[in-house]
């Protein structure tokens, strides 16, 4: 047994340096490879973190600006369709007050043409009143014989 122990006894001693190496090589790679690596990724995690922090605060901002944009948009529509009603309604009260001065300028003319016209029948009836004696007599003298008069045939 003593062989066996002595064996492994020469394996360890003949291992220590390898042992060594090995936590050289392990304190190496965690200064020359490790921190670096590590540093790197969190500067990686910080700007992505960042990024999407910057975005998201974009999207809100740009959310936002199309909300305002949008209420904007409202209020001139609303503005446009109230000019326009006003338009509107001024145009149909310009239109109502030709109408009502067209009209009145019409009936004027038609009392003036009544009347005129009334005028034009009163002075035809005078001027056939007055004609019908004269045309009367004339029928008369046509009718009767020569020697009687009007007034002894109607007797």
């Amino acid at each position: 047994m003593d062989a066996i122990l002595k064996q492994i006894g020469e394996l360890i001693v003949g291992s220590v340096p390898t042992m060594l190496f090995f936590v050289v090589l392990v304190v190496a790679y965690g200064f020359l490879v490790r921190r670096p690596l590590d540093a790197v990724l969190a500067e990686r995690k910080k700007r992505t973190s960042g990024a999407l922090e910057g975005a998201k605060t974009a999207m809100l901002a740009a959310e936002a600006e199309t909300e305002a944009f949008e209420e904007k948009l409202r209020v001139a529509r609303t503005e446009i369709y109230a000019a326009r009603a006003e338009r509107l309604a001024v145009w149909a009260a310009e239109r109502e007050a030709k109408l009502a001065e067209a009209k009145s300028i019409t009936a004027g003319k038609v009392n003036a043409a009544k009347s005129e016209l009334e005028q034009s029948a009163a002075a035809a009836r005078e001027q056939i009143e007055a004609l019908s004696g004269e045309l009367s007599g004339k029928i008369l003298r046509a009718i009767l014989p020569a020697g009687v008069s009007g007034t002894e045939a109607i007797q």
